[in-house]
């Protein structure tokens, strides 16, 4: 994909958590946190709405609109 879509990182140091923190919480790979973060993979919508709602924000909160192609 290539593109920085997501805040995730932003909004975890913003939140004061760690990647640990997150996949514990979701029972996945530390390295899995890590990839979204660095936008080498891209979590399910479904998990990003748990992530929203662990972290507390809304899933446009963590997401970057601004890199998606014009339509």
């Amino acid at each position: 994909m290539g593109r920085n879509i997501n805040r995730i990182k932003v909004v975890l140091v913003d939140k004061r958590k760690t990647n640990k923190w997150l996949s514990e919480q979701l029972n996945v790979a530390p390295s899995t946190v890590s990839k979204w973060c660095t936008n080498d993979s891209q979590p399910s919508l479904e998990t990003l709405m748990q992530i929203s709602r662990l972290l507390e924000v809304k899933v446009d909160d963590l997401l970057r609109f601004d890199e998606l192609p014009a339509t």
